[in-house]
């Protein structure tokens, strides 16, 4: 599949970039797809919920009633969990929700995102350009250009460009990433893809493997 290489005012260069078959052109894994995404936005829970259990309620231990003959439930001192105000039984632990992927798996899930996006022509493929200054009029710009304003924009560059981070930070539904850190959860969150053609490079070494 071959995809014209553009300009950022939205003109073609006159040049086309083939994109891999084995990654953007494979048969799409769903289950893969969402291991990957459980596993991307487990590890974003912080997992600190907790609540405090019996032995942690500050109160009297002493024995409100007598054990039996009451009448009603049994219970102890007034931080009994059948009392108001007393602890939760089976309540949440600090935990860590994340758990392991295999490799092989993460890799065959990132080329089936991106070859949905691909038979979606969601795919725009920039020659690389850089920003002089944190604008974010620049990005806006560029947008308005590749006729994509308003839409979920996710730009791959090659590497760390402090300026374009800074120029897209504040636009909502606009985000900059590393083409070595790109993963299924952002390359499906978005509308378009805007890939630079030394990213395309970077991806293709990292999951043509």
């Amino acid at each position: 599949m071959e995809v014209s290489v553009l300009k950022i005012n939205g003109q073609e260069t006159g040049r086309k970039v083939a994109l891999n078959d084995a990654i953007y052109g494979i048969e799409p894994n769903d289950h893969v797809i969402y291991l990957d995404v459980k596993q991307y936005l487990a590890n974003q829970r912080q997992g600190t919920a907790k609540s405090k259990e019996r032995s942690e309620i500050s109160g009297s231990t002493r024995k409100l009633g007598r054990q039996k003959g009451g009448g009603g439930a049994r219970h102890g001192d007034i931080n009994s969990p059948l009392l108001r105000g007393g602890a939760r039984v089976f309540g949440p632990k600090p935990r860590d929700y994340g758990f392991k992927l295999n490799k092989k798996v993460k890799i065959l899930a990132r080329k089936s995102a991106l070859t949905y996006k691909a038979q979606e022509n969601a795919i725009l493929v920039l020659e690389d350009f850089n920003i002089e200054a944190p604008k974010t009029k620049e990005i806006v710009n560029i947008a308005k250009n590749l006729k994509v304003d308003g839409k979920k924009l996710l730009f791959v560059l090659p590497e760390t460009n402090k300026n374009v981070y800074l120029s897209a930070r504040n636009l909502q539904g606009t985000e900059v990433l590393e083409a070595a850190n790109v993963n299924t959860y952002k390359v499906l969150n978005a509308d378009v893809l805007v890939i630079t053609e030394k990213s395309l490079e970077v991806i293709d070494n990292i999951l043509n493997k």
